[in-house]
């Protein structure tokens, strides 16, 4: 049987990381990036050199032509160390967005998979779930974040919206994926002095959130597959638009996967609170726990 084509973009990143095997192993692969070189600086090869975020996307709407799907990991950070002044580069990557929507729409592409992050609900998380004033956050609420990197996931998603919509002439199908935690998160990574503790800024208040947005690798790349592959993807109103949240079957998850099982047939192999078992009991359950075993919070 012929291999799908499938385009990766931000492919020498950390996440494409994760999925470069599997799509090769799977899929015909072509891949756009800013450079051709990894973190690490190693060379990955077969990388097509691509500013998404020029408007001219004349210099690289060829690379679109004949992609079955696009996947969208590309991404633009911003040099400013305060929140406030990140506006500008965050509106980069809202225009990089679109531009993969519209390069992907006029190349007949039939869906685009975005990646999305769990901070464009991040409010709900901020403001309620470590208050312990809500339990779970759910793709259908109105996504709300408190920082313009949030935001423009956000707008990533909603730019979505009109392209699925058949308002420009055919559907585009699109699927957010809102990504967790995508790396491992042993207890031994998060043990800090009291003082580190009670700030925040690590520690085991910590180690308890990111038990809850863990995504391992497996399970990051099973979801990315069923974004890509999964038949049918409409809404009640004809609509081809899904936000999913990209966590495995955490038993602390404050995120829903109702989406993600119901629409896509998500199955996550991995749950930290087994995974990480041990160390749970260690810091979080044991007799010299110094923090409370809830999910999140202290």
């Amino acid at each position: 049987m012929e291999k799908a084509v499938v385009l990766l973009t931000g492919a020498c990143g950390y996440v494409a990381s994760q999925l470069r095997d599997a799509f090769r192993d799977r899929y015909e692969l072509r891949m756009i990036d800013v450079q051709s070189t990894d973190r690490g600086g190693a060379e990955i090869p077969g990388i097509d050199i691509a500013d998404l975020v020029d408007t001219d996307r004349s210099r690289y709407a060829h690379l679109f032509d004949g992609a079955d799907a696009v996947v969208h990991l590309g991404y633009r950070r911003s040099r400013r160390p305060e929140e406030i002044d990140r506006f500008d580069a965050e509106c980069d990557n809202v225009r990089m967005a679109n531009n993969v929507y519209r390069a992907a729409f006029d190349a007949g592409v039939r869906r685009v998979v975005m990646a999305s992050s769990n901070h464009a609900a991040d409010w709900y998380e901020h403001a309620l779930i470590h208050n312990r004033d809500k339990e779970m956050v759910s793709t259908d609420e109105v996504p709300l974040s408190d920082n313009f990197y949030g935001w423009a996931k956000a707008a990533y998603e909603l730019l979505g919206f009109p392209y699925a919509s058949g308002i420009f002439g055919r559907k585009l199908e699109v699927v957010q994926v809102r990504i967790g935690a995508p790396r491992e998160v042993p207890g031994s990574a998060y043990e800090a002095t009291p003082s580190q503790q009670h700030a925040g800024g690590s520690g085991l208040a910590n180690f308890k959130r990111d038990l809850g947005a863990h995504f391992s690798q497996r399970d990051l790349r099973q979801l990315f597959i069923r974004a890509i592959e999964t038949p049918d993807i409409e809404r009640a109103d004809g609509v081809p638009w899904l936000v999913v949240y990209g966590i495995s079957g955490n038993t602390r998850a404050f995120w829903s996967l109702e989406s993600a099982r119901r629409v896509l047939g998500y199955e996550p192999e991995d749950d930290s609170e087994v995974k990480y078992s041990a160390d749970i009991a260690r810091l979080l359950t044991g007799p010299d726990a110094t923090i409370g075993g809830g999910r999140v919070g202290g």
